[in-house]
């Protein structure tokens, strides 16, 4: 068995660091098609409608790590009809699901909000679903920049 020197395994160390900072890294993102498919899996393949969604998020994040959202669904908020989940996934991140919010008559409004981390510029869907089945869904591009310059 052969033992290896402190130089030799920091070589190996940064060999393997460069191989990483090289490495395509577009290859652990998402697909669209794995965000629909999260997307097919929260509807059961139900047809989704568009509108009664509003989506504040800014068109431009100069930081990704910490993006504000905001979301809103047009929908009544009583015991015979409401908003009982909202989805939120993003069609470039490692992994699409971002956000599920779960909802009751008791929460008063159809309404989230929380900050997101978001990989590079990409589609930002939010997909509601109401207490009689129904689905709704909008969505929204997000421009990711690096300290200001166009990404």
């Amino acid at each position: 068995m052969k033992t290896i020197s402190r130089r030799e395994a920091v070589l190996m160390g940064a060999g393997v660091t460069l191989y990483l900072a090289v490495a395509n890294v577009d290859a652990a993102l998402a697909t669209p098609q794995e965000a629909d498919a999260e997307i097919a899996k929260f509807t059961g393949g139900k047809a989704m409608q568009e509108g009664k969604i509003t989506i504040d998020l800014p068109e431009i994040a100069e930081n990704g790590n910490t993006i504000p959202l905001a979301i809103a669904v047009d929908a009544p908020m009583t015991a015979e009809s409401y908003v009982s989940d909202i989805l939120v996934v993003a069609d470039a991140n490692p992994n699409p699901g971002i956000a599920r919010f779960q909802l009751s008559p008791l929460s008063g409004r159809a309404e989230a909000g929380t900050r997101i981390r978001l990989n590079t510029t990409e589609n930002v869907i939010v997909v509601a679903k109401t207490s009689d089945g129904a689905f709704y869904t909008d969505r929204k591009q997000v421009k990711v920049t690096i300290g200001g310059c166009g990404g």
